[in-house]
C-alpha cells in the first residue's frame, strides 16, 4: 500500500470517528471548500449546508456509524473510495433505534500541502428491516 492510499484510509477512519463523536469542527476540517454531498431524497448541498443538519441530528440522536472500506483508488491528486456503511440512530430521549445500511462513494482531492480532503460524497443509506 502506497503512502497516498494509507493517507486516504486514515482520513476515512478519522471521518467515521468524528461522525460518531459529533465532532463537527473535525468533519469540516476534512472537507474541501467546494465539497458536494449527495444524500437520498435531498438536493445536493455543500459545506454551508452541512453544519445545521449534522448538529441537529446529534442533538436528537446518538449516532453510531461503521464503515468498511472495500476499495481505494488513487489517480494523481484525485482518489475515490467505495465503502459499505451501517448507521444506527438512537434517540437521546429514548425510543426506537433505527438502523440504516448502504454503500458510499467518496471522492478525495489532494491539496497543495499534501492533505487529502473530501470533495464529493454520495451514499445509499436506507432503513434496514427489523
Amino acid at each position: 500500500m502506497g503512502p497516498d492510499e494509507q493517507a486516504i484510509r486514515e482520513v476515512h477512519e478519522t471521518w467515521i470517528e468524528a461522525v460518531n463523536a459529533g465532532n463537527l469542527a473535525r468533519l469540516l476540517s476534512l472537507m474541501a471548500d467546494d465539497v458536494v454531498l449527495l444524500n437520498p431524497g435531498r438536493a445536493p448541498f455543500g459545506r454551508d449546508g452541512f453544519p445545521d443538519g449534522f448538529s441537529a441530528a446529534h442533538q436528537r440522536f446518538q449516532l453510531n456509524c461503521i464503515s468498511e472500506l472495500q476499495e481505494v483508488t488513487v489517480v494523481g491528486d484525485i482518489a475515490y473510495t467505495l465503502s459499505r456503511d451501517a448507521l444506527t440512530i438512537t434517540p437521546h430521549a429514548g425510543g426506537h433505534t433505527t438502523q440504516f445500511a448502504g454503500d458510499r462513494l467518496t471522492v478525495y482531492r489532494q491539496q497543495p500541502d499534501g492533505r487529502w480532503l473530501l470533495a464529493r460524497d454520495a451514499h445509499t443509506l436506507t432503513p434496514t428491516a427489523g
